[in-house]
């Protein structure tokens, strides 16, 4: 039990907690449909699941090519989808989380509403097109996920015009977050400009004057949300409907990542986390492991020897419509992040890239259930490990 009000999309009554996607191979159907189970939104990254599937990984290795890597990730979607939604039992929403910044983005998205996932969250780029690309699945839910105002009204303005408003909307504090954040630079994730109270009060303003107030569009404030006073506070006293967690999902018993995965991002914190840019050319937070702290290293020598050439893309998938390693960006990341994200996935804390968000995790660097973890997060109990 609880006394917040009930997050509303598309006329299902919902916990106000979202799980946030997270790939590779996170948040797919176990951990997705838990958190629906509970009655919240379970969210599947939809980056490279062809790692969860041991058919689909071998194929893979016969004659590769972009192609096959991308129809094999289809069929993963596809797979974690229908499965999520069984093992949901009709409870709450299965979400599909897919990053504008990936290359097969729109084959994604469409996938993701013919296997019947309730809803797609795009971020990681303005989804200023999200609305044509679902525009034969009008009954899916559309959730952007942006960081500031401005982002905000760009998207709405978009829409709009195209007779489309978003089912709610996730506001992302970069200053916080795991993964991809919503900044140009690492110095520009402190902003003020993306303070939540800010943000959402300009938002609010935003609404006033495109006369959407009595669209009653749900905010969702994601990033540092895993602590209940802090969604007290969101949810009672600054108006938010929802919030979005991550890392303290991904720990949970029911996440499908490896138990190595999930000990390596209970047991971070402090100077154990950095901020650092990405092959995408945006910021990135995670955990200094082996890989990170080497290749920070190196990172300003193998900067100033970047160039253009598609053969240094290692995996040989393409997977980014803009890749530091592959195009020569010289002031981005000089890795394969698909390569790096596989091998946190498996637990391989010397090779993978572990993102996690700054702030500390509600059971510290102890393991829960997804129920237990959402009670927390609803109530502040903290009940005896169960």
């Amino acid at each position: 039990m609880h006394d917040f009000s009930p997050l509303t999309i598309r006329n299902r009554e919902l916990i106000p907690i979202v799980q946030g996607g997270m790939g590779v191979g996170i948040s797919a159907s176990s951990l997705s449909s838990a958190v629906a189970r509970e009655n919240g939104v379970g969210t599947i990254a939809s980056v490279d699941l062809r790692h969860l599937h041991e058919d689909l990984l071998a194929q893979s290795k016969e004659n590769p090519s972009q192609e096959k890597y991308d129809a094999l990730n289809r069929i993963a979607l596809d797979r974690e989808i229908k499965t999520a939604l069984a093992q949901s039992e009709g409870r709450g929403m299965i979400a599909v989380n897919v990053m504008k910044a990936v290359k097969d983005h729109p084959a994604l998205v469409r996938q993701a509403c013919e296997s019947g996932a309730h809803a797609i969250v795009m971020g990681a780029g303005l989804p200023l097109d999200l609305p044509e690309m679902t525009e034969e699945h009008p009954d899916v839910a559309l959730l952007p996920i942006l960081s500031e105002s401005r982002g905000i009204g760009i998207v709405l303005k978009r829409w709009m015009k195209k007779n489309r408003l978003p089912d709610a909307i996730v506001i992302e504090h970069p200053a916080h977050a795991a993964g991809h954040l919503g900044a140009a630079t690492v110095d520009g994730v402190n902003d003020e400009r993306f303070d939540f109270k800010r943000v959402l009060d300009e938002t609010f303003e935003l609404f006033k004057k495109l006369d959407l107030e009595r669209e009653k569009i749900p905010l969702i404030l994601a990033g540092g949300m895993a602590n209940f006073q802090k969604i007290s506070t969101a949810l009672k006293d600054w108006g938010a409907s929802a919030v979005q967690v991550g890392t303290a999902f991904a720990v949970t018993r029911e996440g499908d990542a490896h138990i190595n995965f999930k000990q390596t991002l209970a047991g971070a914190e402090g100077e154990q986390i950095v901020e650092f840019m990405s092959v995408a050319g945006l910021p990135a937070r995670g955990v200094r492991t082996k890989f990170l702290e080497s290749y920070l290293k190196r990172e300003s020598i193998l900067q100033a020897n970047a160039k253009a050439d598609p053969r240094r893309c290692t995996q040989g998938i393409n997977c980014l419509s803009v890749c530091g390693l592959r195009d020569g960006l010289e002031k981005v990341g000089q890795f394969c992040i698909d390569l790096k994200l596989a091998a946190a996935f498996r637990g391989e804390t010397d090779k993978g890239l572990f993102f996690r968000g700054k702030d500390p995790l509600p059971f510290g660097n102890a393991m829960r259930s997804v129920q237990e973890t959402i009670e927390y997060l609803l109530t502040g109990k903290t009940a005896s490990a169960r």
